[in-house]
């Protein structure tokens, strides 16, 4: 699955190359071919048996995490951060992470608790009241092992808890992997496999893949978060682990086309693999980016749910994951047997 090796790499938004190299090296290995773009993305061409159709239908994850980047170094040493995507600040506090191209360990750190105000510490610590602590004596000695602008990604590793698997990078190092696990199956029809960049950050990378490739219909396959919370007594609009992988309807970048959505629900139905819907709207995905490229495209958004999404470290639910990947199989086959043809 290569699910422990894809949570390990580091791969904040703009700085990939670590996640895409060992994807092309996947790639070679199964005897595909692939090239990249300006912009970072990584595409991969999937012959089917039917030759010349692979443009009408891609599949897509993102490769980028959310993370951090270096700000400014103080004279004490410490160093201060700007978020790249939606981080959960709450979660950072007390984090191990890596800085930088050499990956130099640290902690992130805040005042004392016993030094704090009554006020601060009844107050979520902003990003702005933390720091990260590389051990550094002074400002020379940190900026003789880091500089401005070094990403930094959290040093968490990926574990398999018999089931659960926790690891950081979740969003989405498990679409990667399961278009990976896709890559290497036969169809009848092939398809154009995109690993796109920049996703946390605006869909960049997705809006100039679509433009690029220009297909008929495109599946994304992402992650999500899910709310089955011991405090939260209503998680309705969310998604719950164990149930099968969510399709989504609606979010606040685009809303599903019914071709695809009643595609992907006849592929669960007739894999008979669980599923549920991702009714939450409060988030996007590159199906946004996807759906409103060129003149439109046909495009359908499927996720494995994941409990503290953008944090340190989530989980999945392993079946979770097997389950989109036999669903999104399925969908690809019902388009070799059916066709991307849609009357409204």
């Amino acid at each position: 699955m290569f699910l422990k090796e894809l949570s390990d790499l580091p791969g904040v938004s703009g700085a990939e190359t670590k996640v895409r190299n060992f994807l092309q090296e996947k790639l070679l290995e199964m005897g595909i071919k692939s090239f990249t773009d300006s912009l970072g993305n990584l595409f991969a061409v999937k012959e089917g048996k039917e030759k010349g159709k692979s443009t009408e239908l891609m599949i897509s994850a993102h490769m980028d995490e959310v993370g951090l980047m270096i700000a400014s170094v103080e004279k004490s040493g410490h160093l201060r951060f700007y978020k790249v995507g939606g981080v959960d600040e709450k979660s950072l506090i007390s984090k191990p992470v890596r800085v930088g191209a050499e990956g130099v360990y640290g902690v992130i750190g805040s005042k004392a608790i016993h030094l704090q105000k009554k006020g601060e510490r009844e107050k979520p610590l902003e990003v702005n009241n933390l720091y990260i602590d590389i051990g550094a004596k002074n400002k020379e000695e940190a900026e003789k092992a880091v500089k401005l602008g070094d990403y930094v990604t959290f040093a968490t590793e990926a574990e398999n808890w018999g089931g659960i698997f926790k690891g950081k990078a979740l969003d989405n190092r498990v679409g990667c992997a399961a278009l990976l696990e896709l890559l290497s199956k036969e169809f009848e029809t092939g398809f154009t496999a995109v690993f796109t960049a920049q996703e946390e950050v605006g869909m960049r990378g997705a809006r100039v893949a679509a433009y690029r490739i220009n297909p008929r219909g495109a599946l994304v396959i992402e992650t999500t978060a899910a709310a089955d919370f011991a405090d939260v007594k209503d998680y309705s609009e969310g998604t719950t682990l164990g149930k099968g992988p969510a399709i989504t309807m609606q979010d606040e970048s685009f809303i599903a086309h019914p071709f695809i959505l009643e595609r992907l629900i006849e592929a669960a139905e007739k894999e008979k693999r669980p599923y549920q819907f991702h009714r939450y709207l409060g988030n996007f995905t590159d199906g946004g980016a996807f759906s409103s490229s060129r003149g439109g495209v046909m495009t359908g958004v499927i996720s494995t749910p994941c409990r503290y999404i953008h944090t340190p470290a989530s989980l999945i639910n392993l079946d979770d994951f097997r389950h989109l990947v036999e669903i999104a199989g399925s969908f690809i086959r019902s388009i070799g047997e059916k066709g991307l043809d849609y009357n409204e």
